[in-house]
């Protein structure tokens, strides 16, 4: 009899977590694997499309969960899902990342005493105003298995107290999803469509709430924004957009001339723009291991990171809402002194799928969970 694994995603960092991890469990006929969309992110341009460029089948469930506090969505998620779990009855639920939909999952699965594997484990900023921080350390004391994306992860984890044997390094599976798309995104070009040249442009992207919750903090975001080279092609996130909107801040943006305000872009799409562009400040964690694995500089808007590997082997530097920082770093771009990315960060995502269900093989074979 099949095994049955339930991967839960909701929003969009998830997808590409969990779509080489779908490719992988394909492999295998003694496992059936199955995918919840808990619907945290519902926006077609946030979700739909980012199914369709994976190659993600439709979710098995769609929760419908929509936005809400945390609190709000964080209990929603698991009131839908103990219905799914109760129904399907599976042996594993993997869960990524570090979203609401990430703890709300573990939590549920673990009450019913079904063993949760963690994708992107041991992460840490050590920032507990963050929500995701919060999310990861929970969701980490509650996994059976920790599936960890770079070495700090482990040092994380020992000294939390983690067991040892539940600690799996198996790389960075983000990169391992952009290799797989390597030949699409360097084919597309995506920058000509918006009337740019390679290297000629900065890319923005801005979301978390440290940033753009309080008029104060968005505006002082915007104001870094007239720093970056031009011109300056900024995919709008919704959540920035609608406080944008709330504070009258998009005058004072678009009055910078130079500054291309565009919708969110689908996965192949962002990338190729990523690829082609002279630097990126941005919030992402993802992004900060995107930038590095094309060696474009990324400037980030935090004061600390969850993935201290990209500011030691990768392109990425903290600069947070500090106009002095944001210039030093553009004076080394400008220089040609900017630091590169070294080649351990090319490695962080080779088989990163492979190492991870076979190691939730394993353990439902009858192994150590």
């Amino acid at each position: 009899m099949a095994s049955t694994v339930v991967s839960v995603v909701g929003a969009r960092p998830n997808f590409m977590k969990v779509a080489p991890l779908d490719r992988e469990f394909s492999r295998f006929p003694e496992i059936r694997h199955l995918i919840v969309h808990t619907g945290q992110h519902y926006n077609p341009e946030m979700s739909a499309v980012f199914f369709e460029q994976l190659g993600l089948p439709d979710p098995n469930y769609h929760l419908g969960v929509g936005s809400g506090r945390h609190g709000e969505m964080t209990g929603k998620i698991m009131i839908e899902f103990e219905k799914v779990c109760v129904d399907i009855q599976p042996d594993m639920v993997v869960v990524v990342g570090d979203v609401n939909s990430t703890i709300a999952a573990a939590l549920v699965a673990r009450k019913l005493l079904i063993p949760v594997a963690h994708v992107e484990a041991g992460l840490r900023s050590f920032d507990e105003t963050m929500p995701e921080e919060l999310n990861r350390r929970l969701t980490d004391c509650l996994s059976n298995l920790l599936f960890v994306s770079e070495p700090a992860g482990v040092t994380n984890l020992r000294n939390e107290g983690i067991a040892p044997d539940r600690v799996h390094l198996v790389g960075d599976i983000m990169l391992e999803t952009l290799r797989t798309f390597l030949p699409a995104i360097e084919s597309l070009e995506k920058w000509e469509s918006f009337g740019l040249s390679k290297g000629s442009y900065s890319l923005v992207t801005i979301h978390r709430p440290s940033n753009v919750d309080t008029p104060q903090a968005l505006t002082e975001t915007i104001d870094i924004l007239s720093l970056l080279p031009k011109p300056v092609l900024f995919p709008v996130h919704p959540r920035t957009q609608a406080r944008m909107n709330e504070w009258g801040l998009m005058d004072k943006i678009l009055a910078n001339g130079t500054c291309r305000l565009v919708s969110p872009q689908p996965y192949v799409d962002f990338l190729s723009l990523l690829q082609g562009s002279r630097l990126i400040f941005s919030d992402s964690g993802s992004v900060q291991s995107e930038a590095s694995f094309f060696d474009v500089p990324c400037l980030i808007c935090r004061e600390n990171t969850e993935r201290p590997i990209y500011l030691e082997e990768g392109t990425s530097e903290l600069v947070g809402r500090n106009s002095e920082k944001v210039r030093e770093e553009l004076g080394k771009l400008a220089e040609g002194s900017y630091k590169k990315s070294t080649p351990t960060i090319r490695e962080l995502g080779r088989d990163v799928a492979r190492k991870t269900v076979n190691r939730i093989r394993d353990a439902l074979a009858g192994g150590p969970v």
